[in-house]
């Protein structure tokens, strides 16, 4: 491989920045809970009420003051220069493919377009492509977001989600394949942030079944707007004559997956208990459903067959943790007909395709992954031929037993391929992504930390062949931990912004995600939560004893639950990072279960009313956890006003607890807030926002870690 030069100038670990402007004033308002006798006391609950005055010019003139921080750090107009180039000249991308009616839906991301668009292609390698929705043309600004969408069983309808400004609240709109034009038909609020939304249509094109969430007079008393249901729409008619289907029954935090066989006779419903990983099954046949299993069963994925395969495919949990596949004949469809033909392997499910003759398997391995292909009774399994390090999709249908595959590496644009059984190597489409950024000279390992409880973490490091183990080279770290979700590889342009400086990249695989299968979740969720931040730690420690790197030089970052991580790590082991970037995380973990989404993930976390929840809870909470007085690195909060998965009053809380603890200190590390008033949890967000968020991320890391960000020299 080709390797190039890159310049790189460090300086010595002292921050480099600007004043920093002075504090927003922010009182103390007392307020007491009382958890079964355990009084938990605050300070700034006030800071919840988004609608208050005082509280949006509070965070107003916290934005002000991070933006004017941000603005002045150094080299923020080459850093900003050089996020954009790459990010805008990356070549167009494709995912969320879908073969329906002999053609190819997909969704197409093309920079420098603010938002993704909708297009249809006659197949992987057509010369012809069309667009069919472009948020772009509804919404010039780019804060219009196709939240997703689902065909008709023919291709000659498709039903779009679209929300605004990041805030997943979609419409579904119905337009015509052949034409692009709308129908009349509107559904309102079809779609919400991690419930989520669906579409079935009918046999015959003309109604859909679809996800919505209660209005008005339909809503039981003290039941709040976020109760999913399942309820069907005659197109042409009004939206007051659709009539309920499913869903009354159903946990007020269900989250409804609709599927169907291709001939519409059949559907299926993944009902989700929350976000905990929870999963019950209904189907549709002969005008009712009927109930297959109950979350106690532990099926956790499911998947009809093709054509003539009049079965149903389910991957259980039960007694088997890294997943083991069911075969259920639709005309006896009770769980107890249900056999297993697929026993559980080395590897954990993460999806499961049928096609005509055959069943296509991705299976991670401690965050990569890996496919394998079986006969419809199980036999015949065989491994596919795919790159090491690198995360492989369970495919696209496509006709017969041909299917789509996506893989996805961290120093090579996607691509998919076209995988046949009657074919010995998968045939790479047009469907590929290409960039300008060059990794030919990057190199990428796998290693183990050694957690608080003896448990083996994998951890990827990504960086230039010619770093090496010196002490003191600028690193950043990253996590997640939790719901099941497994980092896996992935191209990401803007790393190589961090790389052309001498920077290590580090991902750790901690327990919380899905890795390792079943048993690797519950080991990082409810009371075994504090294993995720052990973890993380343990990644850290061990890349300052290889030297990789020390603390001083060392930034993290996460979002989300991630962003949960960066404030227990912090709050618990402040001294081993030099820099610290939180995006839209969790904080409160007493009060979180009272926000929109909060129920949803209880299932997850855990609940202050079950008290052993409660008192691991309360035992990891960052907000509660801040010290008076203690050294915090320089830390960076951001978060979008409309963010419907993680309430934005978690960092306003956050941020006001550690600058009142730090304030005292005239030296004190910068606490920053950014808030974005046209975003949500980063879903949707325009291109621009994400180029302007990168560009500050990048910046006050380099800053706060003393990496003078250096000219990055022509190729060639």
């Amino acid at each position: 491989m080709r390797k190039l030069p890159i310049l790189c100038v460090l300086v010595a670990a002292t921050a480099v920045a600007g004043e920093v402007g002075p504090l927003p004033a922010t009182p103390k308002r007392p307020a007491v809970t009382d958890y079964d006798g355990v009084k938990v006391s605050e300070d700034y609950r006030w800071l919840e009420d988004s609608k208050n005055a005082e509280v949006t010019a509070w965070s107003e003139a916290q934005n002000q003051r991070a933006r004017a921080f941000l603005a002045a750090l150094p080299s923020v107009p080459q850093i900003h220069a050089r996020v954009a180039a790459l990010m805008k000249s990356r070549s167009p991308m494709w995912y969320e493919l879908e073969w329906r009616g002999g053609q190819l839906f997909a969704m197409k991301n093309q920079p420098p377009k603010q938002q993704p668009f909708l297009v249809v292609r006659a197949s992987a390698n057509a010369t012809d492509e069309r667009v069919l929705l472009d948020p772009m043309t509804l919404d010039p600004s780019g804060h219009t977001a196709i939240d997703w969408y689902q065909p008709s069983l023919d291709g000659k309808r498709v039903a779009v989600s679209l929300s605004k400004n990041g805030s997943e609240r979609g419409d579904v709109h119905i337009y015509e394949v052949a034409t692009g034009k709308p129908l009349a038909d509107v559904i309102e609020h079809a779609q919400n942030g991690t419930a989520g939304g669906s579409v079935a249509f009918t046999a015959d094109g003309t109604g859909i079944y679809y996800t919505r969430y209660p209005r008005g007079n339909e809503r039981p008393a003290g039941e709040d707007e976020f109760w999913q249901q399942v309820w069907f729409h005659k197109l042409g008619t009004p939206a007051s004559a659709d009539t309920y289907s499913l869903g009354k029954e159903l946990p007020r935090i269900a989250e409804i997956v609709l599927e169907q066989t291709d001939d519409g006779a059949v559907m299926l419903a993944n009902v989700s208990n929350g976000d905990g990983g929870e999963h019950e099954f209904f189907l549709h046949q002969h005008g009712k459903w009927t109930q297959l299993s109950k979350f106690a069963d532990q099926l956790v994925r499911g998947h009809l067959g093709v054509g003539q395969d009049h079965s149903l495919y389910l991957v259980s949990i039960a007694g088997a943790p890294k997943g083991k596949i069911l075969r259920l004949p639709l005309a006896t469809p009770t769980l107890a007909r249900a056999k297993t033909i697929v026993p559980e392997g080395a590897g954990a499910i993460q999806g499961l395709t049928p096609t005509a003759t055959r069943l296509w398997v991705s299976e991670l391995d401690g965050g990569p992954s890996r496919l394998r292909t079986f006969a419809l009774d199980g036999s015949n399994g065989k491994l596919e031929p795919t790159p090491p390090v690198s995360a492989v999709g369970s495919g696209v249908r496509l006709d017969g037993d041909d299917v789509l595959v996506a893989v996805r590496q961290y120093v090579a644009p996607a691509a998919w391929f076209h995988l046949s059984p009657t074919t010995k190597a998968p045939e790479k489409t047009a469907l590929a992504e290409t960039s300008t950024a060059d990794f030919s000279d990057v190199e990428i390992t796998r290693d183990l930390a050694t957690s608080k409880d003896g448990t083996k973490i994998p951890f990827t490091l990504i960086r230039k062949r010619s770093v090496k183990q010196t002490g003191n080279n600028p690193t950043l770290l990253t996590g997640y931990g939790g719901f099941g979700i497994s980092l896996s590889p992935g191209f990401n342009p803007t790393s190589l912004v961090w790389l052309e400086q001498g920077g290590v990249i580090a991902i750790a695989n901690l327990r919380g995600g899905g890795e390792f299968g079943d048993a690797w979740h519950k080991a990082g969720m409810l009371t075994q939560k504090q294993h995720v931040f052990d973890d993380f730690i343990a990644v850290a420690e061990k890349l300052e004893k290889d030297k990789w790197t020390s603390s001083k030089r060392l930034a993290i970052q996460g979002g989300s639950n991630g962003g949960l991580l960066m404030g227990a790590v912090t709050t618990q082991r402040p001294e081993l990072f030099g820099a610290v970037v939180t995006h839209v995380g969790l904080y409160d973990m007493m009060r979180s279960e009272l926000s929109p989404n909060g129920a949803f993930i209880t299932t997850e976390y855990g609940s202050t009313k079950d008290p052993e929840q409660r008192k691991a809870l309360l035992a990891y909470s960052p907000y509660h956890h801040v010290v008076d007085g203690a050294a915090y690195p320089p830390m960076l909060f951001t978060t979008g006003a409309n963010d419907p998965r993680v309430a934005p009053w978690h960092s306003r809380k956050m941020v006001a607890r550690m600058q009142a603890a730090t304030a005292a200190n005239k030296t004190a590390a910068p606490i920053l807030l950014r808030t974005n008033a046209k975003a949500g949890h980063g879903i949707g967000s325009s291109l621009d926002d994400r180029i302007d968020e990168a560009s500050d991320v990048y910046a006050f890391i380099f800053s706060m870690l003393g990496v003078a960000y250096g000219p990055v020299p022509p190729r060639g």
